[in-house]
């Protein structure tokens, strides 16, 4: 498995700046061989990492699964 360290900060200023979501990135990434996406802050502490699937099907089940769960944990504040 390959492991792609991401700063999160530009990251996300970048997907804004170009107005394109995570997800279509994602989608341009995915291969044959599974990934790891680590995101890092500005102190090079991991924030979080998401195993990139190797088709189109297993990303989007897990989009919607992201989706409701970060509903749910903006519910709860």
């Amino acid at each position: 498995m390959k492991t792609i360290q991401i700063k999160a900060e530009p990251f996300f200023e970048l997907l804004k700046m170009k107005d394109t979501s995570m997800w279509e990135i994602f989608a341009q990434m995915i291969g044959e061989e599974e990934q790891e996406l680590v995101f890092f802050n500005e102190k090079e502490e991991i924030l979080f990492n998401y195993r990139l699937p190797t088709n189109i099907e297993k990303l989007q089940d897990d989009q919607k699964i992201f989706a409701k769960e970060y509903a749910e944990k903006l519910e709860a504040n």
